[in-house]
Parts: C-alpha cells; structure tokens; sequence
C-alpha cells in the first residue's frame, strides 16, 4: 500500500484492523467502496444531525460523524430513537437558556429542530399531554462514569419545571413556583451528600436515583418523589488514591465561617484522614449553595446544626485510631493523638465519650440470656469505628431523601401521570473492584437488557409476529452475564448471599473455589489461575472487570453493631436520635436465613424499578464520554468506540431506519385518528371507529390510511425524506406500524380538526353567551321598569296619603282655630244677645281704646292681664290710655311705675312681622292671655321712653 493510501485511510476516519482497498485494486466488498465513497466528503459530515441517514451505517462512518459534530462544537446527534450525547466537559453559552427552552417547548415541529436532550423532554411531556398509552414516561440517561449522565439529568428537571410553571393558571402559581423551586434545590443537597470526586469523574453520583415528576391533568407540575439506590457509604471511611470523600465535607471545610469552625471544632489548619486530596477544588464545592437549597426545602437553622455538627464528627471519628495491645484480654488503647479528636467526636455526636469509647473498643456477645463482654482486635476496633461512620452517614442520607420527598411530594389525588427521569451510576472499571463495582455494574446490565429487550429484540419479534418483511439485526445480547449474576438456581449472587449468611469467618480463596466450581459453565466468567489475588473477571457488555473477592462477603453482611445503635438512640442530637429510634438492631444470634444482604436489597429495589420501567414509555439517552482524561474539545476514537459498540448504538440505528418506531393498536388507532375520516370528504364511505372484530378492524384502518394518504394533506411528495408511501406506514394482525414522517402530519391534521371542532364550540358557546347576555339584559330592563313603576306608583300613593292626612290635618286645625277664635271673639250675635249694661260717661271715656279703624272708641272691661292692642301692619298705633281702669291695665301688663303721664306704645310688628290678624273686633272685646306681652320685648320701658317690642296680637283686619 502506498503512502497516499495510507493517508487516505486515516483521512477517512477507519479504525485500526478495519480493511479498505486503495484505488488501484477493484474491492471485493462493495460496502467498502460505499464507506469511502461516504467518507470522502468530510465538510459535510457534520450536518447528519440523525445517524438514521447516514449510509452505509457501520461504526466507522457513525463514529466519523460524531468526531465531526464534536469538532463543530455539536454535541447532541439522534440516533434513531435514541439520543448521542457527547460531553463537552466545559460550559456551552447559551445552549440550555430559558430561550433555547421556549423556543422547544413552542415549536409545533420539535424534532425539526436541532438535536437537543430538550427533544427527548418536550417528546415526553408532549405523550403525557397525548394520553399515548401507556401515559406515563421514563427518561433513561445511561453511560459511564464522567459522560455527563447527572448534568443531562439536571437539564432535565429544570426544562420541566421551566415548562410546567411557564403553562400555570393564576390560582396555582404559587404551588407551581414553589414546587418546581424545590425540585430543583433537590439537585444541589442530593449531589453535595451523594457525589463525590472519582478517578474518572470530578462529579460522579455515587448512588441511584429515580425522580418522578407528578403532573395534574393539566400537566402542571405539582410535586416530585425521589427513589435512592445503594448509597457508595463505604466511601465515607475509605478512599481510593487520588479520589475524594463525598462533597459536603469539602464544602465544609471551604466554606464555613469562622463561627462555625469553631462550633465544629475544624480550625483551617486541621487534616482529617477521611478527608484526602482537600487542595483540589472542583465546581462542586459551594456550600452557600447547599445551605440555600436547605433553607428553600424548609430545613430549618438548627436542624441545619444539628446535621453539620453530625458530619463533622463523622471526620473527628476518622483520626481516631488504636494502638496494638499485646493482652488479648485487654482492649486496645488509643492513641495519644487520637484522644482529643475522641472527645471532639462524643462531643459533636452528643454522647459520652466513655460510652462512645467503650463501644469502639468491647463487643458484646450473648450465651443464652446472659451477655459476655469480649475486648476486639485493632483491626475489628478499626472496623468498628469505620462502621459508625457509615451508618450515621447512610441513615442521615436516608433521612435527607425522607424529608426532601415530604417536602415536595404530591397526594396521590392531586396528579394523575408522572415522568420518571433515571440517574444512575455509570459503568466502572478501577484497579481495585469490589462489591460497589459489582453491584454499580449490575444495574447497567439491567438498564442494557431494558433497552436491549425493548429496542433491539422486542421491536423485531413483534415484526415477524405482525407479518411485515424482516430480516433480523444481530445485537449484542448480555442475558448470558445477567443469568451468571442474578440467574437461578446458582449465580454469583446467590452463593454470595449464602456465603454470606453462615456465621463463620469467611475466607476469600475458599470462595473463590466455590464460585470456579459452580460457574465455570458460564463463559462470561473467569479466572487468572496465576494471580495470587483471589478474583474473578465478568465479561460484561462495556468490557471486562476484575473483581477481588477479600472483604465482598463481609461488606454484603453488612453489619452493625448493637452497641453502636445503642449508643446513638441515646445520643443528645435530636436529629441523630431520632434516626435511629426507628432502626431495627440486628440481632447477632438469630439465623443466618433470616438476614438482609446488601445485594439483596439493591436486586430488590433494583427489579422494582424495572417493573416502573415496563409499564412506562422509555426515552433512552446515550452519554458519551469522549476521553478518559476528562479534557474539553478532545475526541478520542478508540475511547468512543467502545462505548458505541457497548450500547448497541449501529444496531439501534439499522434498527430503527428499517423499522417502526411507533406502533399503535388498531382499536387504539380508530378512536384517535378515526375523526379524521369524519372530516374529510372522500367516495369510500365512512370508517366505522366502533368495530370489534380484528380483520374488520383492519378493514377500517386500511380505509382510513387510503383515505389520508389521498389527502391532500398527506401529499407524498410533501415529504422529501421518503419515496413511497408504503414506507411510512405498515398494517399488521394487530397494530399499525407508523414511522415519524406519518405521525407528525396525522397528529397535525387530528390537532387541526379538534381546533375547528374547538373553534366550532366556541363560537356556539359565544353565541349562546350572547344571547343569554342579550335576553337577561332584556329581562333586567323589563324587571328594572317595573320595579321603578312599582316604586313611583308606591312613592305616589304614599305621597297622596301624606297629603290627605296633610289636608285633612290642616282642615281639622282650621277648624279648630276658626272654632276657638269664634268662641274667644264676640262676634255681633253675641253682642246682639249680650245685654250689657248701660256705662256712664266717666267709665266709658277712662275704660276705651280708641282705634284708628274705628270711629267709636271700643269699651275695655277688666282681664285679668288688662291689655287691649290693635292695629294694622301699615298703620302706627298709638295707645293712649286716659282713664283709670285702662291705664292701671297698662301699666301692670308693662311693670312701670303708676304715674300719670301718657305712654306711647309702638308693637314690634314692623321689624318683626309677627303681626297676626284674627277678626274684626265688634263692640267689646275679650282677650285672654296665656303669658304677658312683654315676655319677648326687647328692652323694659321706662317713663318718657317709647315703649318697643310688643308681640301685638291684631284684632283689625287690615283694609
């Protein structure tokens, strides 16, 4: 081969080993010639944003495009129905903004779009508005350690909560802001306490985790669950080289104030043993950050006292250490440098230090009812110590996870349907494996025959059964090294739980003789017959790993001492007190069968997420790490194509460019997309959406497919993609098989009827309210009329009532006037019939008044007042009294001295015009006075003074 040759194989991206033929020799294999003919034009490799497209599809043209995207800062590629995800590992501006995730959610066509992990979320979010059964969806992010799985699925979480909130109504805006708030400050407390810093990953998860994220039938966002899987504890009190402890002592350690250092007894100076490699800083040590989570879950400032005071005497424990003591009857000593951090630890974990010493250094042991005290070994008081730690860490953990799922969990009446999004350990391959590994690796063979069960087999079986044409895709199948670890009745499992529960000391080698012995059947196991270390090695489907086997059954067992949950139920934390009220103690002299493993409890829970798994609509995301070094911008093939070849990712992608990724029953079909049919005008006759029978059923779903095939709508030549219709869409015994291409413009046409539909009701609905609006606005101006004719008919009776009893009051007073002055006055029918006595001059000229209107003065007899007025309003009057009777009268109703001299007295009628005019006096007049007419004068008389201020009473009527 010549040297152009040569470079133009490494120009065309083949891998090592892979054969090409140059351009002088005619190839054997036309697939080769098709991958370079693919491969020459290296521009355009990028912008196959679906794998799907590329042809031939083999590793080398799939892992070119990708190092071609990866090159062109393009990190998310689809993959058929699954999604590549490659890690950048540095910040990419603006890629998962509040914009970038309007612009997803908004779009009517997503999947026009760029590739983007939002496709995948708003796909989900968009089945459970559908009501696609089944309803509820599982987002899956699986791949190794450092490919990016617990930042794609914090991505996640956020883009939900951003879309759940952005779609509220006003009443629960507050429960959405609160709820999504709260997912969210989920992330930074679980990754703080459940993530520390690997050889592979500076932010690995050393736990499991499935969120669920409850939706109402509005699809709102109203609370959250997490589930947790086997917390890494054994971290807390062993650390691999180069590797760090869990995040939250670093925060600690770098971010507490002066105040709490010394509450926590951490002065800067300090090393602790548990706590290596604290120089290196990594984006996750923000403890302002954990502790604002805190605050917005609702943990208040002394639980968060309580819990920090815990951790650090957790790392107090982790400098105590104990001398060798060379009396076996005697316990070990401590160290001269441990005691002070003894004390510092009984005092952080509020107990006695005697107490807490004791504990580390005696176990008990029970002969019947009575109880042995026996002192331990420096390596079982060590051992001890170690199991302390963790189980204060483990039980803490499993109390922060309690509080946060109570803090944002739902009722289940409030939600209906739930996306699940999957963060799991990657896959992990150290120098040192052990029973972490084993099991970390385990669930990635579970989720690996999930997708492989799901995509890859269930897909092409269901083809065959169906009767399309299909010739099958090899893939690699790992049911044989999950039947090794979990099959019955013998597996590694299996003899390691029963290993595990005999009370005897276990010895590795042994084992490892057992397991050679039981499962040497098996091919993906075997042993290094020359390697003094006992192990064995699995072939699992991202590789082969080396496991040792000193110390797996021991970690398994699990053990904790009674003593030591003795110790903490009485502790003065309340926090730590209360955890462990609640834990059951083992008890050491019950039977072995009856113990939980801790492989037993992760199998458990792990086939309890499987089970959710099934019966929810999967959404696979393929991180994809593209070197071991963890550098940004740095493709490594070989690194990358392990990975491809692990996943199954050309299988998946031959799968689905041959095949069907939707399949919907026929039954399910009609009621969906049966309307369509209703709306459209065509000559076959309507579709009969209520048919039972299978093959009519089928019938139906042909006519309809004719019909919208036809469509004007569902022009083939639309579709720039495809060539034949019948490539879209395939009717089998059972189900329609649907590609992307026929979805969208059924789903288009379908949302487009139910909005004329939508908009039909409405517009009914609008004219209804109209006219409702319209006669009740009539019928509130009729009743408005008369009840304002009403209450002017009333107001008028009332009126005319009034002025009856008005009328008739003033008649009757009138009268009663009129009758009153009749009988005071003497009119000339009483003088006709009074026959007065005749007067003599002297009486008749001293006892009269003489009038202005009269020409004959008028006779005054004796009143008991004495005091006759009269006059006109316009006239002056002038009283002159000259005889006796008269001026003696006068002068008692005026209180003057009794002199004889003349008065003029002028009434106050005209300032005052208070004159009233009764009758006309005829002949003698009588006037009674009930009060003198001084009581309202102005001023008292005095002699040659002008008397003013009568209130005359006016006997003339004025002329």
């Amino acid at each position: 081969m010549s040297s152009a040759d040569s470079r133009r194989i490494v120009s065309s991206g083949l891998l090592p080993g892979e054969k090409v033929h140059s351009p002088h020799s005619s190839p054997n294999d036309p697939v080769e010639g098709e991958i370079q003919a693919f491969l020459i034009d290296e521009d355009q490799l990028h912008t196959y944003d679906d794998l799907t497209k590329v042809n031939p599809v083999t590793t080398s043209t799939v892992l070119k495009c990708l190092q071609a995207r990866y090159s062109a800062k393009v990190f998310y590629t689809h993959a058929g129905c699954t999604l590549v995800a490659l890690n950048p590992f540095e910040p990419i501006p603006d890629l998962y903004s509040l914009d970038v995730m309007k612009e997803y959610h908004g779009a009517p066509q997503p999947q026009e779009f760029k590739p983007h992990i939002f496709i995948v979320a708003e796909e989900a979010y968009r089945n459970v508005q559908g009501q696609l059964e089944p309803v509820n969806q599982s987002l899956v992010v699986s791949g190794e350690s450092g490919a990016g799985k617990t930042w794609t699925s914090r991505c996640l979480m956020k883009y939900y909560a951003t879309v759940a909130a952005s779609s509220s109504v006003v009443k629960s805006q507050d429960t959405v802001e609160r709820i999504e708030r709260r997912v969210l400050d989920s992330n930074p407390i679980m990754e703080a306490f459940g993530n520390a810093c690997t050889l592979r990953n500076n932010n690995s998860s050393r736990f499991g985790k499935y969120i669920q994220l409850q939706l109402d039938r509005c699809q709102l966002l109203v609370g959250a669950s997490v589930q947790t899987y086997l917390l890494e504890k054994t971290r807390v009190a062993c650390q691999l080289a180069n590797e760090r402890n869990f995040h939250i002592f670093y925060q600690m350690m770098k971010g507490a104030t002066d105040e709490q250092r010394k509450e926590w007894k951490m002065p800067r100076s300090r090393s602790f043993v548990w706590l290596p490699n604290a120089e290196k800083t990594v984006d996750e040590d923000c403890f302002d950050e954990t502790v604002e989570a805190m605050v917005h879950l609702g943990i208040n400032a002394e639980r968060q006292r309580q819990i920090f005071r815990i951790l650090a005497g957790i790392l107090q424990l982790g400098n105590v250490n104990f001398s060798f003591s060379t009396d076996e009857s005697q316990p070990c000593d401590l160290d001269e440098q441990s005691k002070d951090f003894w004390q510092r630890a009984a005092e952080l974990l509020c107990v006695t230090a005697e107490e807490l010493r004791t504990c580390l250094r005696v176990r008990t042991l029970k002969a019947g009812k009575q109880s042995v005290l026996k002192p331990c070994s420096q390596a079982e008081c060590s051992m001890r110590r170690d199991c302390l730690a963790k189980v204060i860490y483990a039980q803490l953990f499993d109390w922060l996870v309690t509080f946060i799922n109570n803090s944002m969990c739902a009722d289940k009446s409030m939600w209906c349907n739930f996306i699940g999004v999957l963060d799991v350990y990657g896959f992990e391959c150290f120098q040192i494996n052990n029973l972490e590994q084993l099991c970390i690796n385990y669930a990635n063979e579970k989720l690996q025959q999930h997708f492989v069960a799901h995509y890859l087999k269930a897909q092409q079986e269901e083809y065959v059964s169906e009767g399309l044409e299909w010739s099958f895709v090899k893939y690699q199948d790992n049911q044989r090294c999950l039947d090794l670890l979990e099959g019955s009745p013998v597996s590694v499992f299996s003899l390691l739980n029963e290993e595990s529960r005999l009370n005897r000391v276990s010895d590795a080698k042994t084992f490892m003789a057992r397991l050679e012995k039981e499962l040497c059947v098996n091919a993906n196991v075997s042993w290094d017959k020359f390697s003094k270390v006992p192990h064995f090695t699995v072939a699992h489907y991202a590789g082969k790993v080396n496991y040792q086997i000193e110390r797996m059954v021991e970690k398994n067992k699990d053990p904790v001492p009674p003593e030591l949950t003795h110790l903490l139920q009485k502790s003065d934390n309340p926090l730590l007190r209360q955890i462990f009220s609640d834990k059951e103690t083992e008890n050491t002299t019950s039977k072995g069968l009856s113990r939980v493993t801790v492989v037993s409890k992760f199998k458990n829970s792990l086939e309890s997420l499987m089970k959710i798994l099934h019966t929810t609509t999967p959404h696979y995301t393929r991180c994809i790490k593209p070197n071991p070094e963890c550098k940004p911008l740095t493709f490594k093939k070989e690194e990358v194509i392990l990975q491809l070849e692990a996943c199954g990712i050309v299988e998946t992608i031959h799968i689905s460019a041959a095949g069907f990724p939707i399949r919907i029953p026929f039954k399910s079909f009609l009621q969906r997309y049966g309307l369509i049919a209703k709306y459209l005008i065509f000559k076959s006759g309507s579709v009969d959406v209520e048919a039972d029978r299978s093959d009519t059923l089928r019938q139906e779903v042909e006519k309809l497919l004719r019909v919208v095939l036809q469509h004007k709508a569902f022009d083939p030549s639309h579709n720039r993609d495809c060539d034949k219709p019948n490539s879209w869409v395939h009717c089998g015994r059972t189900k329609v098989f649907l590609t992307q291409l026929m979805l969208d413009p059924l789903e288009d046409q379908r949302k487009k009827i139910l909005s004329q539909c939508a908009f039909s009701i409405q517009c009914c609905w609008l004219r209804f309210q109209r006219r409702r609006r319209h006669a009740r606005q009539r019928s509130a101006t009729l009743i408005q009329a008369a009840v304002r004719s009403w209450l002017l008919r009333r107001q008028l009776q009332r009126c005319n009532r009034a002025a009856a009893v008005i009328q008739t009051a003033w008649r009757k007073r009138r009268a009663l006037l009129k009758s009153l002055a009749e009988a005071e006055l003497d009119d000339a029918m009483d003088l006709a019939e009074e026959d007065l006595p005749a007067l003599n001059a002297v009486i008749r000229e001293r006892g009269s008044v003489q009038l202005s209107s009269l020409q004959e003065p008028v006779t005054v007899r004796g009143w008991p007042m004495g005091l006759a007025l009269a006059s006109a309003p316009s006239i002056t009057m002038s009283l002159t009294a000259t005889g006796f009777q008269k001026m003696m009268s006068v002068l008692a109703s005026l209180n003057v001295p009794s002199r004889r001299r003349e008065y003029k007295v002028k009434p106050n009628q005209y300032s005052q015009e208070l004159a009233s005019i009764r009758a006309q006096p005829k002949g003698s007049v009588k006037l009674h006075y009930q009060r003198s007419p001084l009581l309202y004068a102005d001023t008292q008389p005095d002699i040659k003074r002008d008397v003013t201020g009568f209130n005359a009473i006016l006997l003339e009527k004025t002329l």
